[in-house]
């Protein structure tokens, strides 16, 4: 595997996060309830268990979060990369969704400081998760047409997992629950 390979595939899985999140975003133009219901459901699965814990844990919680999602992403990659575009384009829908919510109620300030602190590394970590995973994927094409070791691929696939996307989770998780509400109360 080259650099030049998981940049390809990387920079496919940004198109497709990226055409994901704008049509979650289209979909909360044209039916607002759509964000609401996004909104409703997260608070009630995912904010109502965690919000309650002191910060530290939070961030540890956010982390295997985050970090279960990556792990999916990039075994995701044994299904021939069909369970890593799924993840892939579900985040990127509930993103859209959530920020065009936020952004009709709060504005663009409010979304820019609520996702950019953490964002400028989680999201790089989900790519690259995403990235290597369609890796891996290809990796078992080239081994069911003759002309590769799938695992042999994939060990050097998970030592960058490793390396790269587990040191961004734990930085994003860190200041997603120290940094970012400290920048969203100074606009607020």
């Amino acid at each position: 595997m080259s650099e030049y390979s998981l940049t390809r595939v990387t920079i496919f899985a940004s198109v497709f996060f990226i055409v994901s999140i704008g049509l979650g975003t289209f979909a909360v133009i044209r039916d607002p309830t759509v964000g609401t219901e996004v909104m409703t459901l997260f608070r009630d699965q995912i904010a109502s268990q965690i919000l309650s814990d002191s910060p530290a844990v939070l961030a540890g919680k956010i982390f295997l979060n985050n970090l279960t999602t990556c792990v999916l992403l990039f075994l995701g990659g044994a299904s021939l990369g069909v369970v890593t575009v799924l993840i892939l384009s579900i985040n990127g829908l509930l993103i859209g969704a959530v920020a065009e919510l936020m952004r009709q109620q709060q504005g663009m300030l409010f979304i820019a400081a609520a996702l950019i602190p953490h964002g400028i590394f989680e999201i790089p970590s989900f790519l690259i998760a995403g990235g290597l995973g369609l890796l891996l994927g290809r990796a078992l094409m080239a081994e069911w047409h003759g002309s590769g070791d799938a695992a042999a691929a994939a060990v050097p696939l998970a030592r960058l997992f490793l390396r790269i996307v587990v040191p961004l989770l734990a930085v994003a998780a860190v200041v997603e629950v120290f940094i970012t509400p400290v920048i969203l109360s100074m606009i607020a």
